[in-house]
């Protein structure tokens, strides 16, 4: 495969002291089974115990610098032709270092001849678009179409930000596998027991199906909802701010807060990360987001389902990643360090990325799940 060299992943991960903690189940599940699932020793997860002073990714390279760095410009500007010729040739060269993954589909369909694809899609700003209310961020009936049909041919999972109970309402589809949270809640398939296990429950989700639940923060929960409180209190009064519990993280949207009180906004959250130091701070598209200090992301995500799928370690697999946002450069790193897949990057202006190619919006990712799906019944012929 003709994969680019990895880059530096924007989202930093203080390592701590790790002891194992019991994994919990949703309450909307059946309980089935407390047997775990197997998976690799490398898979192991453990939660860090309270060391003070973490260093975030956000405080290190100064809050507002950071807010407005990881955040596309908040007012529109009306554009000349000239500024629009530059944005064109700046995104165009741009391009050059991240193509077009429909403009390269041929190149991509060589390396997937005889292997099997695993499909890995982002929601907001992959699947659909960026809104200003994250609760109003729906799918197409046309994209939840593809995405369905893609499912078919494909294992397909979905890794969210969003709670894993919020993305699966908003796909509504049961042939997915789900991960919310960026990756912490995962609902997967269940695999045969071997003497390597990893703590997973199995359970009986609502279509009666068997499956096997992954949740590495479940200690957190308490004080991922107490700091949701606390977040909700203390931005009541700043206008625009909205605070989403996503069950193993807290988002606080800024994209409806005026810039000059995004400082007011940083502050706040920085005011009630003081009394949590198992909690970090990570930065997305106008969104600040708590997390705890964990060494799991998406990236750590896709390892996680590749292996429960029985898809790791094999050379007949072609992961593909497509994602939009600062949490996807982990599930890109994973895949280009080994040489193991393709990440793709959702943007329209040109930004670094640990991605190999790149899509322009949700309706190119719509156009190329159809492309795959062409393809796979092609060569099937």
């Amino acid at each position: 495969m003709d994969i680019k060299s990895s880059h530096t992943s924007p989202v930093l991960a203080d390592p701590a002291p790790m002891n194992e903690s019991m994994l919990g189940i949703h309450s909307g599940l059946l309980p089935y089974s407390p047997t775990g699932t197997a998976f690799s020793p490398a898979l192991f997860l453990t939660i860090p115990r309270r060391k003070p002073g973490i260093l975030d990714d956000v405080r290190s390279s100064g809050w507002l610098d950071a807010m407005k760095s990881s955040s596309p410009t908040h007012k529109k500007v009306i554009k000349d032709s000239s500024t629009e010729h530059d944005s064109d040739t700046a995104y165009h060269n741009w391009m050059l270092k991240y193509p077009s993954a429909l403009a390269s589909f041929e190149q991509i369909a060589i390396c997937a001849k005889r292997k099997r694809v695993a499909l890995f899609l982002d929601y907001d700003g992959t699947l659909s678009p960026i809104v200003d209310n994250p609760d109003h961020a729906f799918m197409s009936n046309s994209m939840r179409a593809a995405v369905k049909n893609a499912a078919k041919y494909f294992p397909t999972a979905i890794i969210s930000g969003r709670c894993r109970d919020k993305v699966c309402e908003f796909v509504g589809l049961n042939e997915l596998y789900y991960a919310g949270s960026h990756g912490m809640d995962i609902m997967g398939p269940v695999q045969p027991i071997s003497k390597d296990q990893v703590k997973c429950i199995r359970s009986i989700d609502k279509q009666g199906k068997e499956v096997s639940l992954f949740q590495p923060a479940s200690e957190f929960l308490p004080m991922i909802d107490e700091v949701f409180r606390s977040l909700v209190e203390i931005t009541k009064d700043i206008a625009g701010a909205k605070v989403e519990n996503n069950k193993f993280c807290v988002s606080v949207h800024y994209r409806n807060v005026e810039e000059k009180s995004w400082t007011t906004i940083a502050q706040s959250v920085e005011e009630i990360l003081k009394h949590y130091p198992r909690l970090r701070l990570t930065h997305g598209r106008k969104v600040l987001e708590v997390r705890p200090v964990l060494n799991w992301d998406k990236g750590k995500a896709v390892e996680f389902l590749l292996e429960s799928l029985g898809l790791s370690n094999c050379d007949n697999v072609l992961p593909i990643y497509i994602g939009d946002d600062r949490t996807d450069e982990d599930a890109f790193k994973v895949l280009i360090e080994g040489n193991r897949g393709y990440g793709i990057l959702v943007s329209s202006v040109p930004k670094e990325s640990n991605a190999s190619y790149s899509l322009r919006d949700p309706s190119e990712v719509m156009d190329f799940l159809k492309c795959l799906v062409r393809w796979k019944k092609s060569s099937a012929l």
